[in-house]
C-alpha cells in the first residue's frame, strides 16, 4: 500500500484512507496503479459515463458500425485522436487517387495529346502545391462531413486516445467510460525497416504532407502502395527509382498481373532495382543517399519512401493489460463474427490484418451492428472473393483466387484457364502503348469462376459488376451467354473462347 501511495503522489492524486479522488491522470502512472489496486482486491474504479456500444477509432468502419449501431435506438460513443476518416479519407485512398487522377492526367498531355491532333507547347508544367491545396482542402470537406453525419445518427464523438483499462472500461484523457459493447477499429500505420537511417525516408503518409514535387526519390517495397507511389512520382515528372526484393512487383497478385504490372512500371519511367534490399540510408549535402545489399550506392535523392508494409495500430491500447489475444506482429485474432476472445469486445479493419481494404471494414462494420443491435445474430462478413484494385499504371481488378491457389485448392486437372492480351482501343492513335491483360481461371466441368483479373484502362471500373457475378457463382457460360458492349475491353471476357493450352 505504501508503493501504491507514492505512486499516486507522483501523479498527484489525493489520497483519502482507501479512496481514490481521481483530479488529474498520468496514463503510464495510472496503468500501474490499476495493476497494484487489482492485487489488493480494492473495488475497481468507476466509470464516469457508460454507452450501449463503444467504438475504439474513427476510422470508416469504426464510423461505418457506429452509425448503424445507431439506427437501432443505442447509445453510441466514438473515440478518435486524429481527423474523422481515418487513413482512406486522409492519408490513403481518397488523397492517393487525386494524385493518381493528377498522374494519369500529365501522362496523357504529355504522350497522347498530340496524337489526338492536340498540340501542346513544351513540356506539361506541374503545380504541385496548387493541387495539394486542393487536395487537402477536399479532404478537409470530408471531415467535415463526417462529423456532421455522426451528429446526425446522434454518435457522441470522444477526443482523445483510448485505451483499455479494465473490463469493458476505456480511459480518454482522465475519463472513463464503460460499454456493454466495444468495437477496437483503430486501423493501421506504415512500417519501418530496421537498418541504419532509416528515419531519413518518409512513410506514405509523409507523402501526403510534401509541399512541392521533389525532383529524385527511390521508393521501397514491391507491393500496391509502393506501386502507386512510384508511379504517381513518375507521372508528375520526379526522376524516380524503385527498389524491390524480387523480380516483380505485387507479388502475391496472380502472376499474369504482377508481370504485366512490372513491364508497365518500367514503361511509366520508372527505374526498378530488382532483387535487392535497403543496406543503410545516410543523408548528405547532395541528398539522401542509399546503399543497397548488393553495393551499389544510389545517386543522392530528394525524398526516400518506405513502402514495406504497415502494422496495427495497437501500441498504447491497454490490449495486452487486459488479455486480449494478439497475433505475433500485434493483430488482434477474432474468429468469424469479429468476436476478439474477450466477451462483449470486438475488432475489424486493419487492427486484425485480414484484407485490409477500407470496404471490408465498413462491411464488416455494419454486419457486426445488425447482429448486435437488430437481432440477426448470425450476420457476419464472407471475407471470400473480395473484390479488389490497384490504381498503377495502368490499373488493376481481381477477384478470387489465383492460378497457383485454385490449383493447390482444386488440383491441376479441375482447372480450366482462359487469358488474353491485347492493346486497347484508345491506344490504337498513340505512340505509346500500354497494354491490356485478362484471366478466367474456372473450376470443373461446370466451369465455375473462381478467380478474374485484368490489367488495363479503365479495368478499375470494370471490376464491380465482375465482381457481382463472380460472388454469385457464375460460371463461364454465364459469361458467354451475356451479350458483349462493343467496342470495349470489358467485352473480352464474354467472348473468351479457347481455354488455354
Amino acid at each position: 500500500m505504501a508503493h501504491l501511495k507514492s505512486m499516486i503522489k507522483l501523479a498527484r492524486f489525493p489520497v483519502y484512507g482507501n479512496t481514490l479522488v481521481l483530479t488529474a491522470w498520468k496514463t503510464n502512472i495510472f496503468s500501474q496503479i490499476v495493476r497494484s489496486l487489482s492485487s489488493i482486491n480494492m473495488p475497481p474504479v468507476p466509470a464516469t459515463k457508460h454507452f450501449d456500444y463503444l467504438v475504439l477509432g474513427g476510422g470508416s468502419g469504426g464510423i461505418a458500425s457506429a452509425r448503424r449501431a445507431a439506427e437501432f435506438g443505442v447509445s453510441v460513443g466514438l473515440i478518435e485522436s486524429a481527423r474523422l476518416g481515418g487513413t482512406c479519407v486522409n492519408v490513403g485512398c481518397v488523397p492517393k487517387k487525386v494524385m493518381y487522377y493528377a498522374a494519369n492526367l500529365r501522362e496523357e498531355m504529355m504522350h497522347d495529346a498530340r496524337d489526338y491532333g492536340m498540340e501542346l507547347q513544351g513540356e506539361v508544367g506541374m503545380e504541385w502545391g496548387k493541387l495539394v491545396e486542393k487536395r487537402d482542402a477536399y479532404v478537409e470537406r470530408l471531415n467535415g462531413i463526417y462529423q456532421r453525419n455522426l451528429d446526425n445518427s446522434k454518435v457522441e464523438v470522444i477526443r482523445g486516445w483510448g485505451k483499455f483499462v479494465g473490463e469493458k472500461k476505456v480511459i480518454v484523457d482522465g475519463t472513463i467510460y464503460s460499454a456493454d459493447h466495444i468495437l477496437v477499429a483503430v486501423g493501421g500505420k506504415p512500417a519501418l525497416p530496421a537498418i541504419p537511417g532509416v528515419e531519413h525516408g518518409i512513410t506514405s503518409d509523409g507523402f501526403f504532407e510534401l509541399k512541392e514535387r521533389p525532383s529524385r526519390v527511390v521508393v521501397v517495397g514491391a507491393g500496391y502502395i509502393a506501386v502507386e507511389m512510384a508511379q504517381i512520382f513518375a507521372g508528375l515528372g520526379s526522376a524516380t527509382t524503385l527498389a524491390i526484393r524480387g523480380q516483380t512487383v505485387l507479388r502475391s497478385f496472380d502472376t499474369i498481373i504482377s508481370e504485366a504490372v512490372t513491364e508497365e512500371v518500367v514503361h511509366s519511367g520508372v527505374d526498378i532495382k530488382k532483387g535487392v534490399t535497403v543496406a543503410s540510408v545516410e543523408k548528405t549535402a547532395d541528398g539522401i543517399v542509399v546503399t543497397l545489399d548488393s553495393g551499389e550506392v544510389l545517386p543522392p535523392v530528394d525524398v526516400l519512401l518506405w513502402a514495406v508494409g504497415r502494422a496495427p495500430n495497437t501500441e498504447g491500447l491497454g490490449c495486452k493489460e487486459i488479455n486480449m489475444s494478439m497475433g505475433k506482429h500485434g493483430h488482434i485474432e477474432v474468429d468469424d463474427f469479429q468476436n476478439t476472445n474477450l466477451g462483449g469486445v470486438y475488432a475489424l479493419g486493419d487492427v486484425c490484418g485480414k484484407a485490409e481494404l477500407t470496404p471490408v471494414a465498413i462491411a464488416a462494420g455494419r454486419r457486426l451492428a445488425h447482429r448486435l443491435f437488430d437481432n440477426q445474430p448470425d450476420l457476419k462478413l464472407d471475407y471470400n472473393n473480395i473484390p479488389s484494385v490497384v490504381f498503377s499504371h495502368p490499373p488493376i481488378g481481381s477477384i478470387g483466387l489465383t492460378e497457383k491457389e485454385a490449383v493447390q485448392n482444386f488440383g491441376e486437372e479441375n482447372i480450366t484457364i482462359y487469358e488474353t492480351k491485347f492493346s486497347p482501343m484508345y491506344h490504337a492513335m498513340t505512340t505509346r502503348k500500354q497494354n491490356t491483360v485478362m484471366k478466367l481461371i474456372c473450376k470443373g466441368k461446370e466451369q465455375t469462376v473462381v478467380g478474374l483479373h485484368m490489367m488495363g484502362r479503365g479495368c478499375d471500373e470494370m471490376l464491380q459488376g465482375f465482381g457481382v457475378a463472380v460472388k454469385m457463382g457464375a460460371t463461364k457460360a454465364d459469361f458467354d451467354s451475356c451479350v458483349a458492349i462493343h467496342p470495349t475491353s470489358s467485352e473480352e471476357f464474354v467472348t473468351m473462347r479457347n481455354a488455354r493450352k
